[in-house]
């Protein structure tokens, strides 16, 4: 029995298999730590072999964007400045292959595969939780928050967060009916649940602001591209002017105390002031890709004991930022940087100009929800993460031809922009 090739690699027209990769992908990076080396395969083995089905169409041609690859190499070249050689090396070629799965992923799904999956997987991922999960005791703050079946409540809490995006996404950007809208609702309450339960003030202020422009922008597009530019352009002015005033006039300490937090967001100030100060000795390139956090040197184990983490591992800065600083320097931060900001400007551009474009709708309000949580989070900069796994396939379809086929099948009248009274 022979397969058809756009059975598997044709965007839109390969849904039977695509939406049960993504699902099933999103189970891997939630549970990889839990699951070890079986997930991590499964994962591979959902995207790589899909090269040898046609690589040409699979693996595209990526010469004028190396740019996509250009943090992924500098951590595999900081194996030669590494306080710890092996590490460095071993999680370099694991966050490249990373890369190259989301890539691959950018060629073989639409958006709307993407969005479906994720609410698959999303919901798989928090079903799991609800049944094999626990609540555990934060010594720094005196609570006991629903952290599921990981390790974190802040992972719960993104996973919930994405669960909602998607949902919302499903609906209103494209439009989907009948049983992808309840499997939405459906998977929309879970998240919303778990978002709940895990206390995490994060995912939740991040959510309600990523909704809020996912909505928002609903209403922008059913202006003319010249008018959409006007008001993002002093939309984003008046953002950035509510944003110092409530920074001066004390709205965040008042925000955070909705949820029991204080200004030092239970110790992240300390730990950041702590990184800044790691970063200070390597300020160029870092001490390598992941070699900080090493069992047996000392200032690591200062901070695990410092915050209780008995386990020494699985810890971080909290700020994608200050960890890229302490591990690859300035260097790592400004390539990373511009990474992000082209994500968010190529598919705020296209946004904008064009007649319309659900894809980039989608993508920007996640890269906005990446770029939010950077600076409390490192979602973007370990391998295996879904987190890196949207960010590289945001970016990749910045590279890719705006007009991939689509299978009649799956291609249908999307409901009409809302008109502005």
């Amino acid at each position: 029995m022979r397969i058809a090739k756009s059975a598997l690699i044709q965007p839109g027209g390969n849904q039977a298999y695509a939406i049960p990769a993504v699902a099933l992908s999103l189970f891997c990076f939630a549970y990889s730590i839990k699951f070890g080396q079986v997930a991590i395969l499964l994962y591979y083995a959902l995207w790589l072999p899909l090269i040898a089905v046609d690589y040409r169409t699979v693996l595209g041609n990526y010469n004028r964007y190396l740019w996509l690859f250009a943090f992924a190499a500098l951590a595999f070249l900081s194996v030669f400045w590494s306080a710890v050689p092996s590490i460095s090396m071993r999680a370099s070629i694991q966050y490249l292959t990373q890369v190259i799965c989301a890539l691959v992923a950018v060629r073989v799904l639409d958006a709307r595969t993407l969005t479906v999956g994720m609410i698959a997987g999303v919901g798989i991922v928090l079903i799991y939780s609800l049944l094999f999960g626990y609540y555990e005791y934060d010594p720094l703050d005196g609570t006991f928050s629903f952290v599921g079946a990981f390790a974190s409540k802040n992972q719960l809490g993104f996973y919930a967060s994405l669960g909602l995006i998607v949902c919302v996404a499903a609906v209103f950007i494209f439009g989907e009916r009948r049983l992808w809208m309840a499997a939405a609702g459906v998977v929309g309450m879970l998240s919303a649940y778990c978002l709940l339960a895990c206390q995490s003030a994060t995912s939740v202020l991040t959510t309600v602001v990523v909704i809020a422009l996912m909505l928002g922008l609903r209403i922008v597009l059913s202006l003319s591209p010249q008018q959409r530019k006007l008001l993002v352009v002093g939309g984003g002015v008046a953002v950035i002017v509510l944003a110092v005033a409530g920074v001066y006039l004390g709205a965040v300490d008042a925000v955070l105390g909705i949820f029991g937090k204080d200004s030092t967001l239970t110790g992240r100030t300390y730990l950041w002031q702590q990184g800044i100060e790691a970063a200070k000795q390597y300020p160029i390139f870092g001490v390598g890709y992941q070699a900080y956090w090493v069992q047996g040197f000392s200032e690591p184990e200062r901070l695990w004991e410092e915050f209780f983490i008995g386990s020494r591992s699985g810890f971080h800065f909290h700020n994608t930022y200050i960890e890229t600083a302490v591990e690859l320097g300035l260097a790592g931060v400004l390539v990373l940087a511009v990474t992000l900001l082209k994500i968010l400007w190529g598919h705020l551009r296209r946004l904008i100009e064009d007649l319309r474009n659900d894809e980039s709708h989608l993508l920007f309000s996640i890269a906005v929800l990446l770029t939010i949580r950077s600076f409390v989070e490192i979602d973007i900069l370990t391998p295996y993460n879904v987190g890196t796994f949207l960010f590289y396939f945001a970016a990749g379809k910045l590279v890719v031809s705006r007009r991939q086929p689509v299978a009649g099948t799956w291609r249908r009248e999307r409901p009409p922009l809302p008109a502005m009274s």
